[in-house]
């Protein structure tokens, strides 16, 4: 766990140093802002990724309380057990969403999506 915590640090202050040194982070919409308003962004990014996962899989039916009927969830799940025979294959992407869709996200996974979005912010401005 300290290896992945040391990871995303490193990442975060390797954006911090890109926008410092001029580099491809500067020349976004940023670009006039003090480096602190640009980490700001980038941890902002991250924060949002993860809270935008259970809006997003609660609005295409992956909610705590199950699949919602006649949602885009209930369609992957109807054709993963057509495909599989007539059941959901455990660890597949519709019982790993409706996994992460009742209990939300781990650790782990709030981690990686944090850092995604903070990356993809960290490229944006």
């Amino acid at each position: 766990m300290q290896g992945i915590a040391t990871s995303f640090l490193a990442k975060m202050m390797s954006s911090v140093s890109l926008a410092n040194a001029g580099g491809v982070a500067s020349s976004s919409i940023l670009a006039g802002l003090p480096s602190v308003a640009k980490a700001a962004a980038v941890v902002i990014g991250g924060a949002v990724a993860v809270g935008a996962v259970p809006v997003v899989l609660g609005a295409i039916g992956f909610t705590g309380a199950g699949i919602t009927a006649s949602s885009l969830a209930a369609k992957m799940m109807s054709a993963s057990a057509i495909a599989n025979g007539g059941g959901v294959a455990a660890g597949s992407l519709v019982a790993t969403l409706q996994s992460v869709g009742a209990a939300g996200l781990s650790l782990t996974s709030k981690l990686i999506v944090g850092s995604a979005g903070s990356a993809l912010m960290g490229y944006m401005v």
